[in-house]
């Protein structure tokens, strides 16, 4: 068994996806579309819009989609953890690009660094070293 969470977004799964990848946290390995292939389509509005994508990086695997009824992220985010706190701080900071630090990224009392961002996509992500 292995969770693998899915990302929901209203209209902006195929940017978001995009920014994760110039990121550098992985790539999409897997896209299909509302209405292409006889995909059914809820509303024409979401024609063309993500039905449903795989998002591969070494560590990394979840899936996203659009949905025109999608709530915003809320109470739970997605943790990275690091061994090398460069790579972590080089990562929170390009992830954090658009979006909104909620923790600054630093060293804590239980022995970690950690820090939180919510990003142009109002994902929660978490970041955590116990390199340093």
């Amino acid at each position: 068994m292995r969770l693998s969470p899915s990302l929901f977004f209203t209209t902006n799964c195929e940017p978001a996806l995009a920014f994760y990848e110039q990121c550098g946290l992985g790539r999409g390995t897997i896209l299909l579309r509302w209405g292409d292939n006889n995909m059914p389509v809820r509303t024409e509005a979401m024609r063309g819009k993500v039905l449903h994508a795989r998002f591969e990086g070494p560590g990394v695997l979840f899936h996203a989609s659009d949905n025109d009824d999608a709530e915003p992220m809320k109470g739970s985010a997605l943790m990275l953890d690091f061994d090398d706190l460069t790579a972590m701080q080089a990562l929170f900071d390009r992830m954090a690009a658009g979006g909104r630090i909620t923790v600054p990224l630093a060293p804590q009392n239980w022995g970690t660094s950690f820090g939180m961002i919510v990003d142009a996509f109002g994902v929660q992500w978490m970041f955590s070293c116990s390199g340093g």
